[in-house]
């Protein structure tokens, strides 16, 4: 592996190279890594923002954090959009400053509102087909969801064994959602 040298003249990029510490035996051996983050973050385009939004933190029990807006023309820079601007959103699962955490990216577009997939089943759809979400507690997430009207999918919640419960519904915008945790 070598060390990018400042832009120098030959002398001084010599010099410079011969007080360069070696690499050591493990730095030599470890695979290069991909990626700068262990977290992904996912962005959802939905139909209502605010009723999303209320979905995810009311029933689901994410936690909103800062947000930001993108302008049309950064939009369209980006290769993103054809000249909409975009409010993002953003949830977390658990406030844990300073810790990396995922990010759910929720949007809306009223201007280009986008077409429907089917969400019949979660193979009608080629791209993003679910989400799934660990929960601590999977009698308390079904009694908000109940609580909330939001239909389970299947014969769900069901038995996945050691203990924990595999529980299927949608988003507002049909996405499907799972949830897999204990039960009591």
């Amino acid at each position: 592996m070598t060390r990018p040298l400042p832009a120098l003249g030959l002398l001084s990029s010599l010099f410079l190279l011969s007080s360069v510490p070696a690499l050591s035996e493990d730095e030599a051996k470890a695979p290069a890594k991909n990626f700068s983050n262990a977290v992904v973050d996912i962005g959802i385009v939905v139909k209502d923002l605010e009723k999303s939004a209320a979905f995810y933190t009311e029933v689901l029990g994410l936690k909103e954090v800062n947000g930001f807006n993108v302008p049309a023309e950064k939009t369209t820079k980006f290769g993103l959009t054809d000249n909409q601007p975009a409010v993002v959103r953003v949830f977390v699962l658990d406030d844990t400053a300073g810790q990396p955490n995922t990010k759910l990216k929720i949007m809306a577009f009223p201007k280009a509102p986008g077409a429907e997939p089917d969400h019949e089943y979660i193979h009608s759809t080629l791209g993003l087909s679910y989400l799934t979400f660990f929960v601590t507690d999977m009698d308390r997430a079904v009694e908000r969801l109940k609580k909330a009207k939001v239909k389970l999918l299947g014969e769900t919640p069901a038995a996945l064994g050691g203990g924990n419960f595999l529980t299927t519904f949608h988003d507002p915008d049909g996405n499907f959602i799972e949830l897999i945790g204990p039960s009591k």
